[in-house]
């Protein structure tokens, strides 16, 4: 609330300052214009610009400090008064061992609340989340659907496209061209030793006596 007022008051001296700055610099016949006007025909320099945007950003600044020290004493404040500090001295064994309980009894409920409170906090994420998406499909106007993967033959899927159409279960086998390797021709060898033993003798000579006639 102090911080509001202060930026308020800032505001109002600010604008007193640009009023008398511009009924200083503007000329006599321009004396009965409004404030509008005179901005629109007038312009603050660069460097006064300057000045007052420092001005602002070091009054935030105190005014932030002044916010920060204000949180730290409510906080100390109701520290102080939740947590009273503790008078132990002159009490007994019996007195101290009833304070360590009823300290002990305080943990537990603290840890009881704040467990509470972090399953709400997490309950309500999971909400907000939900609804996000709710929100998301409605702007689409598209429900994802959940794919599955599907084993599906070749012949079933020409089914489907198909339809009536495919009739007859089609052989993608058979149609595959087949390549046939010509069996190669082995010449046939025969022994150079029996050519030998033909052309011996009279026989021999007689054979390649009718071949050089012929």
């Amino acid at each position: 609330m102090m911080a509001a007022v202060m930026l308020e008051k800032e505001k109002e001296d600010i604008k007193l300052e640009k009023e008398a700055t511009l009924s200083e610099r503007v000329p006599l016949q321009l004396s009965g214009l409004s404030i509008e006007d005179l901005q629109k025909k007038s312009k603050i320099s660069s460097s006064r610009r300057l000045g007052l945007k420092i001005r602002l950003l070091t009054i935030a600044a105190e005014m932030l400090q002044e916010e920060t020290e204000q949180k730290m004493k409510e906080r100390e404040a109701t520290l102080a008064e939740r947590v009273p500090p503790l008078n132990l001295s002159g009490q007994s064994l019996q007195d101290l061992q009833d304070i360590c309980k009823d300290l002990q009894h305080k943990i537990d409920v603290v840890d009881e609340e704040w467990y509470d409170i972090g399953l709400k906090v997490s309950k309500n994420d999971v909400e907000i989340h939900n609804m996000n998406m709710k929100i998301i499909e409605i702007q689409s106007k598209f429900k994802k659907p959940t794919l599955k993967r599907v084993k599906i033959s070749a012949e079933a899927m020409l089914s489907v496209l198909l339809g009536s159409r495919h009739k007859e279960s089609i052989d993608f086998k058979a149609n595959l061209k087949t390549v046939k390797k010509e069996e190669e021709k082995k010449e046939e060898v025969t022994d150079w030793r029996k050519n030998v033993e033909a052309m011996s003798g009279m026989e021999g000579r007689k054979k390649l006596f009718d071949a050089s006639g012929n």
